[in-house]
């Protein structure tokens, strides 16, 4: 019940008390068109959760989240939410949402938030790692990018120290790059060596679409020797895109976690 006593998906009058309800969400991006819905026959993964929740709760479900990965990148801890007139248990909710989603898909640790929760605005800060092999990989590829060859770890940490702090990112995004809102506050950024992997590991109070994979992209080439880091400062600097610079391939790429 909220505070004024009424039950949530309880009809009192016209009006009907919508529940909050926010998952976390893991996935496999490869075979999806990104996070967010398009026109016509496309698998994106808010599209086949949306389809599974509306015929669990017979309701059209619109689904916020965190972040709007692009095709092909992965998930550890998406965060979405969505309202419903449901009673549902949550439990039962999840349970029936991974029994009709793809294997690849997985909802999990259902909450009832306040109706001012929204898994976008009320984010303040998220997390992406960036899993990158040195040799192409028969098993390991599908979830790391390649760098073919042994790219510099200090050069890369050197230009990662720079990217800390407030600055306007546009030059290292897919977004109209005269729109507002080009600032991010990037608050960790550095490569580590794990196992067979070099990862990345940046966190930010946002991201602009597609800048990790820029990011990355940039230091990927400077570590190889491709891309000098007094570039990059310019590009940071100035927001002058390089056409020179692609970005990373999506496959490595996952949004790890979410602070609120």
């Amino acid at each position: 019940m909220d505070e004024q006593g009424f039950s949530s998906g309880e009809k009192i009058g016209n009006y009907v008390f919508m529940r909050n309800i926010r998952i976390n969400v893991e996935y496999d991006g490869t075979d999806y068109a990104g996070w967010q819905r398009q026109q016509g026959n496309i698998s994106t993964i808010q599209g086949e959760i949306e389809k599974a929740l509306g015929r669990i709760l017979q309701e059209n479900i619109s689904l916020a989240a965190a972040g709007r990965t692009d095709r092909g990148v992965h998930a550890k801890a998406q965060v979405a939410n969505f309202t419903t007139a449901s009673r549902l248990e949550l439990s039962r909710i999840v349970h029936s949402l991974n029994s009709l989603l793809p294997e690849t898909i997985r909802a999990s640790s259902p909450a009832e938030e306040s109706a001012d929760f929204h898994a976008r605005f009320s984010a303040k800060e998220r997390e992406y790692r960036y899993f990158l092999l040195e040799e192409p990989s028969a098993i390991y590829g599908r979830f790391a990018g390649c760098a073919f060859g042994k790219p510099d770890i200090g050069i890369m940490n050197v230009i990662a120290a720079t990217l800390k702090g407030t600055h306007d990112f546009s030059a290292f995004s897919r977004q109209d790059r005269d729109s507002q809102g080009r600032y991010c506050t990037v608050n960790t950024c550095e490569w580590y060596r794990y196992n067979r992997y070099l990862v990345l590991r940046i966190s930010a109070n946002r991201f602009l679409r597609s800048m990790v994979r820029y990011l990355a992209g940039a230091m990927i080439s400077a570590g190889n020797g491709k891309f000098s880091s007094s570039e990059i400062n310019r590009m940071l600097e100035t927001g002058d895109f390089n056409d020179m610079l692609k970005p990373a391939s999506a496959n490595g790429l996952f949004l790890w976690e979410v602070t609120y």
